[in-house]
């Protein structure tokens, strides 16, 4: 997932003009409107990464921290039927572990440093998380806590609404009809999981997202030309009107509290 991630980026760094890269799966689903996310984030300056963060490993540090999986084509074994072997290794002392949620949004700025990596901290952590269990859950907080630039520009949220079992079991809960209100509430411009065909994602279309029965997408300034299924012509340098609505209002309250002196520079890589 990593890999595919920095790929991502990749391409997308050489092919078209944008300012944050926002990973999704298929279990997540947009509670905001383009426009909305795009009227929101517009007074924000660019160099901010939403990276949900901490230091406090707990149980990660023995359990992530020091198991290296290795490939068994490199790795003497007689066994053909395990596909992988575990070791263990030291904890690192050239950089310090941090790891939090695996669901990031961060500036075209920090992305260039994890791709170009004008100097050696990517790459070395690119190299140590290669064999990491659940790197996505901490390659980018190490990477830019551990970089003098731009640890100083993360706002520790993942801006995603997201519930957990009590005790949290491995994956978060399904969403359903129950959590609309909640999701609502929350200000945030994403949730996830939810199941497939799930009900609570047409109420989701149909009061959040303004979607027409079978429409691909919402329509606004950031398309032109949209029809029942989807959009013809995408405005990618520039934008037409946008048409926010309460979704811009509900992610501009928390974007305000996020980025404000009290909440921002005390909750970054600590």
């Amino acid at each position: 997932m990593l890999a595919t991630t920095l790929h991502a980026m990749a391409m997308l760094l050489k092919i078209a003009k944008w300012d944050w890269f926002i990973n999704l799966s298929a279990s997540d689903y947009p509670l905001v409107t383009q426009d909305d996310l795009i009227h929101a984030f517009s007074d924000l300056p660019r160099d901010l990464n939403f990276v949900q963060h901490t230091s406090h490993m707990g149980w990660k540090l023995n359990k992530r921290g020091k198991p290296i999986i290795i490939d068994p084509g490199l790795h003497t074994l007689n066994k053909s039927e395990i596909w992988w072997v575990i070791k263990q290794r030291s904890l690192p002392t050239a950089f310090k572990l941090y790891t939090g949620s695996a669901w990031t949004i961060l500036s075209r700025s920090f992305a260039e440093y994890c791709i170009i990596g004008w100097e050696n901290l990517p790459r070395t952590l690119l190299l140590y998380y290669t064999n990491f269990v659940s790197s996505p859950e901490g390659y980018f907080q190490t990477v830019i806590c551990n970089s003098e630039e731009y640890k100083n520009t993360t706002v520790n949220h993942d801006l995603h609404y997201i519930t957990w079992d009590i005790p949290p079991k491995q994956h978060p809960r399904s969403l359903g009809p129950k959590d609309f209100r909640r999701m609502v509430l929350s200000n945030r411009p994403f949730a996830r999981k939810f199941k497939n065909n799930n009900v609570v994602l047409n109420k989701i279309d149909r009061d959040l997202l303004r979607r027409r029965n079978g429409q691909y997408f919402s329509a606004g300034g950031w398309c032109s030309n949209d029809n029942d299924r989807g959009c013809l012509n995408l405005q990618v340098e520039k934008y037409g009107v946008l048409k926010p609505g309460t979704g811009a209002r509900r992610l501009r309250t928390l974007l305000k509290k996020l980025v404000s002196a009290p909440h921002f520079a005390k909750r970054q890589c600590r």
